[in-house]
């Protein structure tokens, strides 16, 4: 491993080593992802139910190609089976449980199922861990795993109001909740804290810290803060849930955008 390839780390310019298809790729997915989400809130009924499982597939494709790319084949290994596969694990069992999140139950209408939890739940996982693990080691460092699990809440906060309200998954006993988001149970974000945190744990323990390529999983990262605070604002009609999920997430990625602008070269 040469210099340049150790210390590159959100900087606009790839190791030479690489191919440029493959440093394009992820982009072009990422474009992708970008475009359904812009569109997910202009249509309804069945292209809704499409347009939302493409998004998750697709930003899941992203993270995944991108680690590939700049990371390896071991690092995106341990990525999908730690994140997809705990996601699945803690999902498979909340459902049947109601631990950790509360007792909760899908309504079928986000695809193909496994162990009663739709396939894109734990692409849902992986997509969010990823670029949530590089920002809390940048913004935590020794700290990474606690601020990588309130960063999973964080996204949390704003994905299941908007799940709710499309159908797609109910709460037995929604109460108590909090103010600004009304409807989800508090029990919820303290499973997502507790679940995230100890993912975040194993990524980082498990997964080398080495120098490479930010943009794309930072851009979808903050793209997804941004886009959701402005859809629920002026589409979703939840002005509560884009305040306090966007000054909580907000915590990561702005100091994270931060960071990563003064790394730049």
């Amino acid at each position: 491993m040469t210099a340049t390839s150790r210390t590159y780390a959100g900087r606009s310019r790839p190791p030479r080593h690489l191919p440029v298809a493959g440093v394009a790729l992820p982009w072009l997915l990422a474009a992708a992802t970008v475009g359904t989400q812009i569109a997910y809130p202009l249509v309804e009924g069945a292209a809704l139910q499409r347009v939302t499982i493409a998004t998750v597939v697709l930003f899941f494709a992203t993270c995944v190609t991108h680690a590939l790319v700049h990371r390896g084949p071991l690092f995106t290994l341990g990525l999908v089976v730690v994140s997809a596969g705990g996601g699945l694990a803690a999902e498979a069992v909340g459902v049947r449980t109601g631990y950790p999140f509360g007792a909760y139950s899908y309504a079928g209408t986000l695809g193909p199922e496994v162990l009663d939890v739709p396939v894109v739940v734990p692409l849902a996982w992986t997509m969010m861990a990823y670029p949530v693990l590089l920002a809390a080691r940048r913004v935590g460092r020794r700290f990474a795993p606690v601020v990588g699990g309130l960063g999973l809440m964080a996204w949390d906060m704003f994905l299941d109001p908007q799940m709710v309200g499309d159908g797609h998954w109910t709460w037995a006993d929604p109460d108590p909740s909090l103010t600004a988001i009304e409807g989800i149970p508090l029990t919820n974000f303290a499973g997502w804290a507790a679940v995230g945190t100890a993912m975040m744990l194993l990524l980082d323990r498990l997964l080398p810290r080495a120098g490479a390529d930010e943009l794309v999983p930072a851009a979808l990262l903050g793209w997804t803060w941004f886009g959701y605070i402005v859809g629920n604002v002026f589409w979703f009609g939840e002005t509560s849930v884009a305040v306090a999920a966007g000054f909580v997430l907000g915590l990561l990625v702005v100091p994270y955008t931060w960071l990563l602008w003064q790394s730049r070269d």
